[in-house]
């Protein structure tokens, strides 16, 4: 078992809950926005499908950053979508301690994400990217390789 070092991110941060509703933003651009927030540091970005004035079918934009990039996101979106106003609201989040464990299969070393709760080991979860790769190199099915990391960790 190779231990990372622990992630102490974990204690309280103010960040910022940015969001704008979308009934005309073309849905090739959402990607592109998607991509160039995170870029520039948003912790989050998703979409919730809604309905707005009229029942026009729309999309709700939100994401979470840290108070000091609510400007650049800011011009992010408005220079990137058709939006005219932007909601946002101070927010406080916990994150649980993290650390990386290594689990070796037949097929490969996988990364495990462990949350910990005042030291107590709480959640493990397989890396995606990691368990995606052995089983295209390997073409088995995804799942595989997950139930072969899952029975190391129980």
């Amino acid at each position: 078992m190779n231990m990372h070092p622990p992630n102490h991110e974990h204690t309280d941060r103010n960040m910022v809950k940015v969001e704008v509703n979308l009934d005309d933003t073309p849905g090739e651009w959402l990607g592109y926005v998607m991509d160039r927030l995170f870029a520039s540091g948003a912790n989050d970005v998703y979409y919730t499908p809604i309905y707005m004035k009229k029942n026009r079918p729309a999309v709700q934009l939100q994401l979470l950053c840290d108070k000091e990039l609510l400007e650049t996101m800011k011009e992010i979106l408005l220079k990137e979508t058709t939006t005219l106003g932007i909601r946002y609201y101070p927010l406080s989040v916990y994150r649980m301690e993290r650390e990386t464990r290594q689990v070796e299969t037949k097929w490969g070393v996988v990364r495990v994400k462990q949350g910990l709760y005042n030291g107590e080991l709480l959640k493990e979860s397989p890396e995606y990217e990691d368990c995606r790769k052995l089983a295209e190199i390997n073409q088995i099915p995804l799942k595989m390789v997950y139930q072969a990391v899952w029975s190391q960790l129980h």
